[in-house]
């Protein structure tokens, strides 16, 4: 069942959702606002609205959600497609406006024959953290440089949390940033997922060795921060 699909089809057809939870491998589980999802451009955060005057080309909004970045970039006159692994989210983008939704993982997402590769791929509200660890992150900027074009550019925020662990020990295996989650709504449990937020350093360090090159553009008072990324090869 897609747990956080249940909770964005409620926000839009009957406001407000009930509580979304998101547990964590961390802490004790956390309240998600839904509407958070649902913004315009004049509630977004500064680092959200930088990210959107990054993008350039042809635009892929890779873990869209209901299309809220997506809308303002086709406001704005971007080629712009959303993308998302949830079914009820893309339906949701689409009745919402967006001329151009598809369900898909990019994970296993090819352009396909005859269309042209993107010149920005967008990761909002630590979106790519799907790729879940530090060898996926690797494999993923390798498959990377097959969908964009040469000056394309990767755009996305993520954090360190090294914060968190000023209070319980680091992690014995693997890399600090690496956790899992699992969405629950209506007392109904999602899958485990794994996720990663990538601390400065380790992100310079991994795009340097898959060949690209990594600017921090912004950070917050949040421990986030705000990466472009474009291919040195």
């Amino acid at each position: 069942m897609d747990v956080f699909g249940e909770a964005l089809k409620d926000q839009f057809i009957k406001p407000p959702a009930e509580t979304l939870w998101v547990h964590n491998s961390y802490d004790e589980p956390e309240e998600m606002p839904v509407d958070i999802y649902f913004r315009d451009e004049k509630e977004m955060p500064e680092l959200e609205l930088k990210a959107l005057d990054l993008c350039k080309g042809k635009v892929l909004d890779v873990g869209a959600g209901v299309g809220s970045h997506a809308l303002v970039l086709q406001k704005r006159g971007f080629d712009i497609t959303g993308m998302d692994i949830s079914a009820a989210a893309v339906t949701i983008m689409k009745q919402r406006g967006l001329k151009q939704a598809i369900e898909g993982n990019i994970l296993k997402y090819n352009v396909p024959k005859g269309n042209k590769k993107y010149d920005t791929l967008l990761f909002m509200m630590n979106g790519i953290g799907l790729t879940g660890s530090i060898p996926g992150l690797k494999a993923f900027l390798k498959q990377a440089k097959d969908l964009i074009n040469k000056d394309g550019q990767l755009v996305f925020d993520s954090s360190d949390l090294s914060y968190l662990y000023l209070e319980i020990p680091f992690p014995e295996h693997g890399y600090f940033g690496e956790v899992s989650f699992r969405y629950e709504y209506k007392s109904v449990k999602g899958n485990w997922f794994k996720w990663i937020y990538v601390d400065q350093k380790t992100l310079i360090d991994i795009a340097k060795a898959t060949g690209w090159n990594a600017e921090v553009i912004f950070e917050d008072d949040s421990d986030q921060y705000l990466a472009r990324l474009t291919r040195v090869n």
